[in-house]
């Protein structure tokens, strides 16, 4: 197997490294909290994104961390999604996966900032590659967790081989193809879930941060939660496998949370549509009723480009 391809860290000018908190800190401020209330500096812009990226250091009481701010004003229009829109399904996207228990994405909210109302996610330190991280082989039932960073490779031949998950052939120059994999790991494996749940029409690797104690974070959420069919992903490795036990007791508890009434409905009715929210209900029941992961449509490309 060829070792697997390493996916780019996200580049930012300039980068900038924060001190501890201050010893005037009287208390330990949840991110959240930081995110919402904290005095918001721009340091940066990240560079190669589709809308403005912003790289911003936040304050509040003695605590500061590093957050990337995506002003609404900053996006650019789809034909497919209402324009200005993008923050506010970000922050849903944290909100759900909040909701399941796995802490996928990162603490995101939807605040004013420099410049206008914006999503503003906090930062997360991608582990150097090769640093490993704490936690079991997966074992193909979704019930491990691989080693390290790689979670994708490009591998020779037709079999992905053990702990890997085959998604499709990509041309990789020379009229050569190269078989796409992901690593077979529980974390995949749930953010496959939640992407499905959301309708993520936009799952890339270099969405993909895998952080320190062997942590998985995705950022990225900005095409979510369309009423119609979106899911564009390369974690099709699992397509029409059945979910594990545990993954349904999560999405049956996600049902029960999204009823009317309740605090997640709320909280959701002010970020996206009464339509994508009842789409997504309708999701979150298919896979309950199916048992299984679902599988590409053939009405569109499965898999988003650049896929990196």
């Amino acid at each position: 197997m060829s070792a697997p391809e390493r996916i780019p860290p996200r580049s930012l000018t300039p980068p900038t490294r924060l001190p501890p908190p201050s010893k005037e800190a009287s208390r330990l401020v949840p991110p959240a909290e930081l995110l919402a209330l904290g005095e918001l500096t721009v340091r940066g812009r990240v560079r190669e994104a589709s809308n403005a990226v912003l790289y911003c250091t936040v304050e509040y009481e003695g605590h500061s961390a590093s957050c990337v701010y995506k002003p609404v004003a900053g996006e650019r229009p789809l034909w497919d999604f209402p324009d200005g829109t993008l923050a506010q399904r970000e922050v849903a996207a944290y909100e759900v996966s909040e909701a399941t228990g796995w802490g996928l994405v990162p603490p995101t909210v939807l605040r004013d900032g420099p410049y206008g109302q914006g999503m503003c996610q906090l930062w997360i330190e991608v582990e150097a590659a090769g640093g490993g991280a704490d936690g079991d082989r997966a074992d193909g039932d979704g019930s491990g967790q691989a080693g390290g960073p790689e979670l994708l490779a490009l591998v020779e031949g037709d079999e992905p081989g053990p702990g890997w998950k085959a998604v499709g052939y990509a041309e990789v120059g020379e009229g050569r193809t190269a078989l796409l994999v992901h690593a077979d790991d529980v974390r995949l494996r749930r953010l496959a879930v939640l992407d499905a749940v959301i309708n993520n029409g936009d799952r890339k690797g270099g969405h993909l941060l895998p952080a320190a104690g062997g942590r998985l974070y995705a950022i990225d959420h900005g095409v979510t939660f369309n009423a119609d069919d979106k899911l564009r992903t390369l974690l099709w490795g699992w397509a029409g496998e059945p979910l594990p036990k545990d993954v349904l007791e999560v999405l049956a508890r996600l049902a029960d949370q999204l009823a009317d009434g309740s605090p997640l409905c709320a909280r959701l009715a002010e970020l996206i549509t009464e339509a994508e929210i009842e789409a997504l209900r309708a999701r979150v029941a298919a896979l309950l009723r199916t048992g299984k992961h679902p599988e590409p449509s053939g009405q569109w490309p499965a898999i988003p480009w650049p896929p990196v």
